[in-house]
């Protein structure tokens, strides 16, 4: 939107020459430039009725504009009188043998004196000091000698009516347009700080955050919608006032004093818990000022919940119910009893139990029956990740904590479980430099970024997992004691698949029918595959199971699965499985199996570890055993 400059000319000849520079020079002001007629009172007036209709500056001359300076707050232009308009003044003189007067406001014919050595004419400078003083000073100056008086149509008129001639100073077009041309580049300064203004205000009128800012004497200046809210006070009721006659301890008269910031201050106000942030304001390093940010903590933990119901939207969910972690033996039955006790707290559970077992199964089913189970659960492999990425991941960094930061930073998987679980996977192939963090979390239910000088308090429950024995670490010194302890609250072992060989036919039927799609002519088992499968040392356990039954249902030529096509999946021969001696201990019949499985696939040990249903790190880790 462009300006609005509005011209006041206190006698018509000037308002005749205003319009004429408009016109002349119209493609200027596209928004045209309203010319009105007042001089002084009246003057002021219109300059009352232009500004109420949105005019942004004002132009006028002499008396006329410093009365309406005085009058309004909009910014006013004057019209210079320059040497050329005195001069031109001076023309219409017939008798320059007596001093001439020059009558005006001090700021307009200051200087005017010195024209007698261009002109040859001595002037006599009659300053007024407001309108009320010229028909007095113009008196004066008769009776002192002078018989010519130039200045403004006021001054003109007196000296006529005291027998003097009287000239009136017109105002040149070179002076109006220049008057205009400052009034339009205040005018568009104005406005583009008066939408800062707006939009500061907008800011702070809108913001969720209490604001109270004061000036160097501490005097309160800003008190937002949202600082009534938190002090049940209106704004209309403590602008202006000290802010220690107010609000006791804010604490922002010795944030002045000092001119240091007070950031992360937790107060009580009433029956709420406000987090404090005071800085002070400062202007060419002098402190002129403070002001202080009011957060609710309740109000903010319930947008950091909002946010993170998104991301738990988006995946971080859940998905398995204890009723579909599969098991009739008595172990299992035992198991998942424990497990939906463990649900009704929110103590630290440790799942122990050989890879490929269900762990994180498990893990998800307590969720699922805990207060919890509306928000995230978080998973997380501890040996899957470096160090470094690891630690990131898990609590995050602020911008610029390193190389490579994203802009804005990134929330932790701890912040991003509050509200709900989350699942440490392989807790014993942390590193111990992390270990120490994860204590501390545990302790204090709270995290601080890479890079951050805040803490930041979460509200989460930790199950972690495990296929190692944490007591041989321990004793090794490659596992923290305390951390063992503070994670060992409540246990959740589940018994590897070969001591639980009643569980081998409802596991085998489950997965069958999960995969049935795969070929649909095969849907039963035969008897005698159940007992081959039974026999099976299992040393990947149930994801090893759910591997062979998916691969034979896709391979089976028949309508159901026959023992020989499990073998012929297994890769071994009925006597290899049939003569498997039960006396042996188990790692001696598992380490056979491994020797077997790796001698058959010509040491590929990632197509070993497949057949196996276990990972390539597991697969290693049972080599270095």
């Amino acid at each position: 939107m462009d300006a609005k400059i509005t011209v006041i000319a206190p006698f018509p000849g000037m308002q005749a020459i205003a319009q004429e520079v408009v016109a002349e020079r119209m493609e200027e002001w596209p928004a045209g430039i309203d010319v009105r007629l007042g001089d002084l009172s009246v003057g002021l007036s219109e300059a009352f009725a232009a500004i109420r209709e949105g005019a942004d500056v004002i132009v006028s001359r002499g008396g006329t504009a410093s009365l309406i300076s005085s009058q309004v707050e909009t910014p006013v232009v004057e019209i210079p009188i320059t040497a050329f308009d005195i001069l031109r003044a001076l023309r219409q003189i017939g008798d320059y043998s007596s001093p001439v007067g020059v009558v005006g406001f001090r700021n307009v014919i200051y200087g005017c004196e010195d024209l007698h050595d261009i002109w040859g004419v001595e002037l006599k400078e009659i300053t007024l000091g407001n309108e009320g003083e010229a028909q007095e000073k113009i008196a004066k100056a008769a009776r002192m000698g002078i018989r010519a008086i130039i200045g403004d149509a006021i001054s003109a008129r007196l000296a006529i009516r005291y027998g003097l001639e009287g000239i009136l100073i017109q105002s040149g077009k070179e002076a109006i347009y220049k008057a205009l041309r400052q009034a339009q580049l205040l005018a568009n300064v104005r406005r583009k700080e008066q939408e800062r203004v707006e939009l500061l205000q907008t800011i702070i009128s809108s913001s969720t955050d209490g604001i109270v800012a004061v000036d160097g004497k501490s005097r309160i200046t800003i008190f937002n919608p949202a600082a009534e809210d938190v002090f049940q006070m209106r704004s209309a009721d403590v602008l202006g006032r000290n802010v220690g006659d107010v609000i006791p301890n804010t604490r922002l008269p010795l944030i002045v004093a000092r001119g240091q910031s007070e950031i992360g201050e937790i107060q009580r106000i009433g029956a709420r818990t406000i987090a404090t942030k005071r800085i002070p304001i400062k202007l060419g390093g002098k402190v002129v000022g403070a002001i202080a940010n009011f957060q609710d903590v309740t109000q903010l933990q319930r947008f950091e919940q909002t946010v993170r119901q998104k991301l738990y939207d988006k995946g971080l969910v859940a998905k398995v119910n204890i009723d579909q972690v599969i098991g009739c033996s008595s172990y299992m039955t035992q198991v998942k009893e424990k497990a939906r006790q463990y649900a009704t707290v929110d103590s630290t559970v440790l799942v122990t139990g050989e890879t490929g077992t269900g762990k994180e199964m498990l893990a998800q089913g307590v969720h699922n029956l805990s207060r919890r189970r509306q928000g995230p659960f978080v998973a997380v492999n501890c040996a899957a990740l470096p160090e470094t990425l690891l630690e990131s991941e898990l609590f995050g960094y602020e911008e610029g904590a390193f190389t490579g930061a994203k802009k804005g930073g990134k929330s932790g998987l701890f912040e991003l479980a509050h509200g709900g679980t989350i699942f440490l996977d392989e807790i014993g192939e942390m590193p111990l430099a992390l270990q120490a963090r994860i204590l501390r979390v545990l302790q204090e239910r709270e995290v601080m970024r890479l890079g951050g000088d805040r803490v930041i308090p979460i509200d989460i429950r930790v199950i972690a997992a495990t296929n190692q024995d944490l007591l041989c670490l321990i004793r090794e010194r490659r596992f923290r004691s305390d951390l063992y302890y503070r994670l060992d609250i409540l246990r959740l072992h589940i018994p590897p698949l070969r001591e639980r060989r009643e569980d081998i036919r409802v596991l085998a039927d489950a997965f069958l029918h999960k995969h049935f799609a795969l070929n649909p002519k095969v849907n039963w088992i035969a008897d005698e595959a159940y007992a081959l499968l039974e026999l099976h040392l299992w040393p990947g356990n149930v994801r090893e199971l759910a591997n062979i039954i998916e691969r034979t249902v896709l391979l089976t030529p028949g309508q159901y699965i026959t023992a020989d096509d499990f073998r012929a999946t297994l890769g071994v021969t009925t006597q290899l499985v049939d003569n498997i001696d039960l006396g042996d201990t188990l790692q001696t019949q598992e380490m056979a199996s491994i020797r077997r499985v790796l001698r058959e696939e010509q040491y590929n040990y990632s197509r070993a570890a497949t057949r196996l249903g276990i990972n390539r790190t597991t697969l290693w880790r049972k080599l270095r055993q």
